[in-house]
């Protein structure tokens, strides 16, 4: 086993990699799942904060040190949040891309097999996961942007015996997201057995207790029912080949491996074969008796997460060794079209949004414009009702309203769901208050009051102006307004 050779040139290399990989995938901090795992720093950092509805993230929150990491690294360097989170998003990529060249190293005897492993995967951040409803690397900051590349060091660690380094991250990774510890663990034991065949399966494998999983209501299975990449069969068959294609290439892989002597590529490809047919025949059992439904928390098939990033290391590594070689024009035929292709993807799914919403830049999305006079001239207590389907409304480009505006929030039909989904406690009060809000878009100042008496909210964003509503802010979309 070789020594891993970290110099300057490769730090900078990898630095260059990570900065042409966000430029790409573009950087969004306030998207999609923030809106679940932002407002847990901004807790941490001021406890005035959403004292309204606070267990939509706060079930997240309460499982993982994420919230406290973050504040406690803004507190410390004094930076302004939003800078702190591009500087973790930065550094979340590096290290993914780091553990991606570590992998590398111990894969591929060439540089230019291990440098086609890690721009592959940088060129490829964004690309979905299967059905799982997974990138490689998100473009915000959240769990699993950490989770991930400390995972993969602790496989590097395992892979090499380093038993003492892979267990201590394989703790870091618990802290942040525990259920990457057990797909990395699952992985991680096949290698060893790989290795050192009289170890049985069966020590490292045990039965969850199926009494932890509380029994599906008709509110939670509401809730499953949005959630389609819970359940296998419910699939597109475009992502059943995104289940399959992957072992045909890693088995593939494995055959040319031996081969060629590469003996930790054959092994790491054996291993990631039987790791995702186990994940896949668990996802199979909860997914056809519907008395399982309550197990379908687990997402057995996001597994394929790990197996996608180390099968496009290992792709990209022959393909530099077999085809790209030391021609250049051949590396750019392939990385440029395939970084304009992945750019251009993004750009369809934010299309009023800047690619980069940078800090200091000016964003002239008009829903993050509102959201930002919200959390700039509202109370700290303010409670707000939008549309619950807001964050699928042209223009709103997934924006999440806790994570920009700072405030409390009624339940919404999609991101809330998601939190309910994962913690069935809350799927009674998420139902409860989706469908107080059923009929939003005709809903005039008496369906307003209403809400105020039933819930307390006593501000909401509107598209359409209500006779009767004071409004504070408008800016040609929408309205903030007062419920009297």
């Amino acid at each position: 086993m070789r020594e891993s050779s970290f110099r300057g040139k490769t730090l900078a290399a990898l630095l260059l990699l990570t900065l042409g990989a966000v430029t790409v995938a573009g950087y969004h901090p306030g998207v999609e799942d923030a809106e679940i795992y932002l407002p847990g720093v901004l807790k941490v950092l001021n406890p005035q904060l959403f004292p309204y509805n606070q267990g939509f993230f706060a079930s997240h929150a309460h499982m993982t040190l994420y919230p406290n990491l973050i504040a406690a690294s803004v507190r410390i360097s004094h930076l302004p949040l939003d800078y702190a989170m591009l500087l973790w998003h930065l550094l979340a990529v590096f290290l993914l891309l780091f553990a991606c060249w570590r992998i590398g190293r111990m894969c591929f005897a060439s540089q230019r097999a291990v440098w086609g492993g890690v721009a592959l995967v940088a060129a490829l951040l964004t690309i979905p996961v299967a059905g799982t409803s997974l990138y490689i690397m998100d473009q915000y900051l959240n769990t699993r942007s950490l989770s991930t590349p400390m995972i993969l060091l602790a496989i590097v660690n395992v892979v090499e015996h380093k038993w003492v380094r892979g267990m201590v991250w394989i703790v870091l990774t618990g802290l942040i997201h525990p259920l990457m510890v057990v797909f990395g663990a699952t992985y991680m034991f096949f290698v060893i057995w790989i290795e050192r065949r009289e170890l049985a399966p069966a020590a490292a494998l045990a039965l969850l207790p199926l009494g932890l999983f509380p029994p599906v209501t008709e509110a939670y299975r509401r809730i499953l029912d949005t959630r389609e990449y819970f359940f296998l069969l419910r699939w597109q068959w475009y992502e059943w080949v995104g289940i399959f294609a992957p072992l045909a290439l890693l088995w593939w892989y494995r055959r040319r491996a031996r081969q060629q002597g590469l003996r930790v590529l054959e092994r790491m490809c054996s291993a990631l074969i039987l790791f995702e047919l186990l994940f896949f025949a668990a996802a199979l059992v909860i997914t056809i008796p519907p008395q399982l439904a309550n197990l379908a928390e687990l997402q057995p098939m996001r597994a394929l997460h790990l197996v996608y990033i180390l099968l496009f290391v290992f792709s990209g590594g022959l393909l530099a060794e077999w085809v790209l070689r030391e021609k250049v024009w051949r590396w750019l035929a392939l990385f440029l079209p395939l970084c304009v292709g992945m750019w251009y993807a993004q750009r369809q799914l934010f299309p009023s949004t800047p690619h980069l919403e940078l800090p200091w830049a000016r964003n002239n999305n008009p829903w993050v414009q509102t959201f930002h006079w919200i959390r700039n001239n509202t109370p700290t207590d303010a409670y707000f009702a939008l549309d619950p389907q807001h964050m699928a409304l042209p223009d709103e480009d997934q924006h999440g309203f806790r994570a920009i505006a700072q405030r409390s929030m009624l339940a919404d039909a999609l991101k809330d769901s998601g939190a309910a989904s994962m913690f069935p406690q809350l799927a009674e009060e998420w139902q409860r208050q989706v469908r107080a809000e059923e009929g939003w878009n005709s809903f005039q100042f008496k369906d307003f009051r209403r809400l105020k008496a039933q819930f307390g909210v006593n501000w909401v964003v509107l598209e359409h102006a209500v006779a009767g509503m004071p409004c504070r802010y408008s800016n040609g979309n929408l309205q903030v307004c007062r419920i009297p």
